[in-house]
C-alpha cells in the first residue's frame, strides 16, 4: 500500500502506462479499514443520493468543520468533552439540510439490528451526518430521505466503494464561484494507505465552490470554465487578478467526507486527525473553506488492528488519503447535462 502515496503524484491528468491507458491516482478504499462497510443510495431522477459508512461494532469518532455554511447532525456529541465515546455510522448526503433526514433511516436500520448506545430500555444508534448542496441540479423537490438512508445501509458492503456519480456525489458539482453555467461535475471518491501496520482510508463527496487540482503539479482537473465553456478558468488566479464573481447564496456548495483508521483512538485524537485531514482538501481544492462551503470531515477509529495511535503519522496519512480521494472523485465523475466532467477536458 505504500505505493499508493507515490501514485498520488502521478500528474495532473491520470498517468499513462506503457499501453497508453489512463491510470487513476492512488488506490484502495475506506473499506480497507477493518470494521467498516460502505453503502450508497443513488436517486437517478435528479440525481442526488447519500453514502453511509457503518461501524456496527462502534468506532471512536471525531469531526472538524471548516466551511462557514455547514449542515450537520450530532457533531456536538463528538466533542471530546462530551460523554458518548463511539458512533455506529456516519452519513454523507446531498439535498442540502433536507438530506439530514436520511440519517433517520440509518438509525432505523441499525436499531433493527439492536446496534447502538445502550440506554437500558433501548439501543440508540449514534449517527453523525453532514450534507452538501446539490439542489441546483435537476428537480430540487427530490432529495435523500429516511428511506434513502435505509437503502444505503442495505447496500453496505466491505467491498471497495463505488466512485464517481454515486451516493452523496451523484449531484455534486465543482467550480461554482462564477455560476452553475460555468461549473463542472463533481463526484465521490475513496482511497487508502497502509504504513507501519496501520491502515487509513478516506471517502469524500466533492461539491466545491473552488477548482480541483493535482497537488503534485498544480494543474487544474476540473473547476470554473471560461464564459464560452471551452476552457478552464483558474478561479484562484481570476480572483487575484480582480475578476470578482457575482455573489452566491451561502451553502451553495460544500465538500463532505470521512477518514478512518484501524488504530485505537481517543475522541481527542480522532478530532485532531479530522483536522489534519482537511490539509488534503486544501492541497486539492482552491479556494476551500469559503463562506459558501460547509466543508466537514469526520474521523473514525475502529481499533481493529489493536495498535496504539501515532497521531502525527495518522494525520499525515489521512491528509494524503483525502487528497487522493478528491482526485479520484473528480476523475471518476461523468458528465451531466450542462456539467462536463474532468475526463471531457483530458486530451
Amino acid at each position: 500500500m505504500m505505493a499508493a502515496a507515490g501514485a498520488a503524484a502521478a500528474g495532473a491528468m491520470p498517468a499513462r502506462g506503457a499501453d497508453g491507458a489512463r491510470r487513476m491516482p492512488g488506490g484502495g478504499s475506506i473499506t480497507d479499514v477493518a470494521g467498516l462497510r460502505v453503502g450508497h443510495y443513488t436517486d437517478t431522477r435528479r440525481p442526488t443520493g447519500c453514502t453511509v459508512i457503518i461501524a456496527e461494532a462502534g468506532a471512536t469518532g471525531g469531526v472538524d468543520v471548516r466551511g462557514a455554511a455547514p449542515g450537520t447532525r450530532e457533531t456536538d456529541l463528538l466533542n471530546p468533552m462530551n460523554m458518548v465515546e463511539q458512533v455506529h455510522a456516519v452519513l454523507l448526503a446531498g439535498g442540502s439540510a433536507f438530506g439530514l433526514d436520511a440519517a433517520s433511516g440509518v438509525m432505523r436500520y441499525l436499531e433493527e439490528k439492536k446496534i447502538g448506545f445502550d440506554v437500558g430500555v433501548a439501543h440508540v444508534p449514534i449517527v453523525p451526518a453532514a450534507i452538501l448542496f446539490d439542489l441546483g441540479v435537476g428537480d430540487a423537490s427530490i432529495r435523500p430521505d429516511a428511506a434513502a438512508g435505509y437503502q444505503a445501509c442495505k447496500a453496505a458492503s466491505e467491498q471497495a466503494s463505488e466512485e464517481g456519480n454515486v451516493g452523496a456525489g451523484a449531484g455534486a458539482t465543482v467550480g461554482k464561484l462564477y455560476g452553475p453555467k460555468r461549473a463542472m461535475k463533481g463526484g465521490l471518491g475513496s482511497a487508502s494507505l497502509r504504513v507501519a501496520g496501520v491502515t487509513v482510508g478516506a471517502i469524500v463527496a466533492v461539491n466545491a465552490v473552488g477548482d480541483v487540482l493535482d497537488p503534485s503539479t498544480g494543474r487544474i482537473l476540473a473547476g470554473a470554465r471560461t464564459a464560452d465553456g471551452k476552457m478552464l478558468l483558474d478561479t484562484r488566479a481570476a480572483i487575484l487578478a480582480g475578476d470578482l464573481p457575482k455573489s452566491m447564496r451561502p451553502g451553495a456548495a460544500t465538500t463532505v467526507g470521512a477518514v478512518a483508521t484501524d488504530a485505537r483512538l481517543t475522541k481527542a485524537q480522532a478530532q485532531k486527525i479530522a483536522a489534519m485531514a482537511h490539509d488534503g482538501l486544501a492541497r486539492t481544492i482552491n479556494p476551500i473553506h469559503t463562506m459558501l462551503d460547509g466543508d466537514t470531515i469526520f474521523a473514525l477509529g475502529t481499533g481493529a488492528s489493536g495498535k496504539t495511535a501515532n497521531v502525527t503519522l495518522l494525520g499525515v496519512m489521512a491528509a494524503e488519503a483525502m487528497a487522493i480521494a478528491v482526485q479520484r472523485a473528480i476523475l471518476s465523475a461523468r458528465a451531466l447535462e450542462g456539467y462536463p466532467a474532468a475526463v471531457d477536458f483530458i486530451v
